[in-house]
């Protein structure tokens, strides 16, 4: 009788939804005249907005967020640099680098990231992997680390090249992974930095104008027009804005984020759905609690709730401890999914003197014991 039972039970395997409230509709995005856009929460990477995410583009000096990022990761500060006149005679703009003078790893990633220097992505690039070619391969390498699916790198400084381009949800990517780097978020905020006697001060207009800008970098080149990547901090969320191809720039981020701001907020995920409790064949309780395992705070419009979705087994044979994991809880933005584990909440011991059926003991050797996850 147990055994059929359980087995009705993993007939049910279930994948519960909680019910939400009907909620009134969102407001739209303002518009804007990037020819591609996006607009993620910094902490999930999930998208709030986007507008022809996915094609590839040519991104000028917004380039240096991964000539930035590579070189933190792989240099000290304090490192000398080499500058040669290859480096300070390169076309566009610069931090005006003077060949045999002493610079640091530290001093050209400032004069990168503020000055936007043609030379200093150059000399960083030749320091790092001996080369601009041996460094491009370095960019393409850790961009598909990241999952920039729609990119390729040919140079450090971002200069129009054939097939030098990514897409604004590649580029998103990229700078999400580059605002957790302390170093990185510590440049790109700086508004102003010297070096001997020049002082170079953030091309980033945001940083002035706009409440809570944080970073990160601006581009521009007559093919590529106007390119720009901005992070931004209010009431403990933050985002990420990339607009490329966008002649007004300046305005449509600090509209999108006033919009972003005001019509979306941070909660649990796990307060997005009821969390069931998994029935016990053979144990002392009928049946066991979940929790999650570490929860997350995930971006939710607040005149509307969605239902997160909770995968659990249909059944569980006693003998689980605490903290063990038992399913996840999950919730989907377009392509983007964000999930949670869940794990017992109690311990859930045998009965003693409870004797096993064939099949029931079979299924517990088997140890499938009803659990059900999905490819995550």
């Amino acid at each position: 009788m147990r055994f059929r039972k359980a087995a009705a039970a993993l007939a049910a395997l279930y994948t519960v939804v909680s019910c939400a409230l009907p909620a009134r509709a969102v407001s739209p995005a303002p518009q804007t005249g990037a020819q591609a856009a996006i607009l993620v929460e910094a902490d999930t990477g999930v998208p709030l907005w986007e507008h022809n995410a996915d094609e590839p583009m040519l991104i000028a000096s917004t380039t240096k967020i991964l000539t930035a990022l590579l070189t933190i990761e792989r240099c000290s500060p304090d490192e000398p640099v080499e500058v040669t006149w290859a480096h300070a005679s390169v076309e566009g703009s610069s931090m005006y680098l003077k060949p045999g003078e002493p610079y640091t790893v530290e001093q050209l990633l400032y004069g990168l990231m503020l000055a936007s220097g043609n030379d200093a992505a150059l000399a960083l690039a030749c320091h790092v992997a001996g080369s601009p070619e041996a460094f491009a391969e370095l960019m393409n390498e850790r961009a598909a680390e990241l999952g920039m699916e729609h990119s390729h790198f040919e140079n450090p400084h971002g200069l129009d090249g054939k097939n030098h381009r990514a897409s604004a949800r590649d580029m998103a990517r990229l700078t999400v992974a580059a605002m957790k780097n302390k170093t990185f978020r510590h440049i790109v905020s700086c508004k102003t930095y010297s070096v001997g006697e020049n002082t170079y001060r953030n091309h980033n207009k945001l940083l002035w104008n706009c409440p809570g800008c944080i970073g990160v970098k601006t581009g521009y080149t007559n093919a590529a027009g106007r390119s720009l990547i901005s992070c931004c901090q209010r009431d403990g969320m933050t985002l990420i804005c990339i607009t490329l191809g966008d002649s007004d720039d300046w305005n449509d981020h600090m509209a999108l984020y006033d919009w972003a701001f005001s019509t979306y907020e941070r909660v649990p995920l796990s307060s997005l759905a009821a969390l069931p409790r998994v029935p016990i064949v053979s144990g002392v309780l009928a049946d066991v609690g979940v929790e999650a395992a570490e929860d997350v705070l995930v971006p939710v419009a607040r005149t509307e709730r969605p239902a997160a979705s909770v995968e659990l087994p249909a059944f569980v044979f006693a003998g689980v401890h605490r903290g063990e994991r038992a399913g996840c809880i999950w919730l989907r933005y377009g392509e983007e999914r964000v999930t949670v584990p869940l794990v017992y909440a109690a311990d859930a011991p045998e009965a003693k003197g409870i004797r096993l059926t064939l099949p029931e003991r079979l299924l517990r050797l088997s140890r499938l014991q009803g659990v059900y996850y999905p490819a995550f």
